[in-house]
């Protein structure tokens, strides 16, 4: 099942809440303590490719078990990104929109095109 398609981020910030809520977990999820999630599901997240090639990583996502271990890492990040804009009341598509723009400028086409330069490198 894709869920993509249907499921918008005010769904997934809904049934975050609901079940932080049902745990009583409001009193650890401060926004300090979020990004400190957000950072250790990170890494979590890239410690499944230390070391490993660019033929590796490639290989871990037709492996089924270790594709899972990368999707569970990925929610592991998208739910401490979520509750913490659930619970300081951050639209996050607006502010991924506002960002965009600013990358729009930071990043013009006609200089980053094929370049992985940070913008105050070209």
């Amino acid at each position: 099942m894709n869920a993509d398609p249907t499921t918008s981020i005010v769904d997934l910030k809904a049934r975050i809440k609901s079940f932080c809520e049902a745990r009583d977990w409001d009193q650890y999820h401060n926004a300090k303590d979020l990004a400190i999630g957000v950072s250790t599901e990170a890494g979590e997240l890239l410690d499944l490719f230390r070391f490993k090639s660019l033929e590796e990583v490639e290989g871990m996502f037709r492996n089924a078990r270790e594709r899972e271990d990368i999707e569970d890492e990925m929610a592991d990040v998208l739910f401490f990104v979520l509750r913490l804009g659930q619970k300081y009341d951050i639209d996050l598509a607006t502010a991924l929109a506002r960002k965009m723009e600013k990358n729009e400028l930071k990043y013009p086409v006609e200089k980053t095109r094929g370049s992985n330069l940070k913008y105050d490198k070209f």
